[in-house]
């Protein structure tokens, strides 16, 4: 630990001729300029081995917390200290990195799950007769927080038509796909709605939490690992 100090009265200078002069109590008076033990200690550079996700590809300079490099980073084996020597490794790292580069941005393996843990309430008319679509996904993502253009949507092979009670709460697959590369099943279930209050179905509180049947019996693998 260091403590910076600085005296609050100046010290007499010496006259000429004398070793040392007495000093008196208001010398010994001093005001705290820092304490190191305090002080905010700056953020460190590291350069990562591998790909984390939410921080950086390999090869990549990233700035965090002392304790999150030593904890997270250095004792693990996968970032080391950003020394010039180790800097100019990581520049021939990244020109590998691209010709194979693992996900398309920092956080495309964090949307892709963020996407995968979803259950998309799809809601369709109950009287009037639809063929689902993929702007009928978009607009349910939209009604959920989630931007979603038409052409990142794949929707089942099989076409979808209604309404149908048969259908209702069922689920099926669709295939978003992220910056042109990352693509990511999300389930999805159909509610039928009316505009009528009299003919509406009952609501069902947290109904991603109920199991359900899959429409088509051939994605209920896929539905599975979701």
């Amino acid at each position: 630990s260091t403590y910076i100090l600085k005296r609050r009265y100046p010290v007499k200078l010496y006259r000429k001729g004398v070793d040392r002069i007495r000093l008196k109590g208001k010398d010994y008076v001093y005001d705290l300029i820092e304490d190191t033990t305090v002080t905010k200690k700056p953020d460190v550079q590291v350069i990562l081995k591998e790909y984390i996700e939410g921080l950086g590809q390999r090869g990549d300079v990233v700035t965090v917390k002392r304790n999150v490099a030593y904890n997270k980073l250095l004792v693990p084996g996968i970032a080391d200290y950003a020394s010039p020597e180790a800097i100019e490794r990581s520049k021939f790292v990244k020109e590998k990195e691209k010709e194979v580069q693992s996900f398309s941005t920092l956080t495309a393996l964090q949307t892709a799950r963020y996407l995968e843990s979803h259950v998309l309430s799809v809601i369709m008319n109950k009287e009037t007769e639809w063929t689902i679509e993929p702007w009928h996904i978009r607009v349910s993502f939209r009604k959920a927080g989630i931007h979603v253009p038409d052409q990142c949507i794949s929707l089942p092979l099989k076409p979808i038509y209604g309404p149908d009670a048969n259908l209702e709460g069922k689920e099926f697959c669709v295939t978003i796909t992220i910056n042109n590369k990352e693509k990511v099943n999300v389930r999805c279930r159909i509610h039928h709605w009316s505009t009528n209050p009299a003919d509406r179905l009952p609501h069902i509180d947290c109904h991603w939490l109920l199991e359900s049947e899959p429409i088509f019996p051939e994605e209920a693998e896929i539905l599975k690992k979701l």
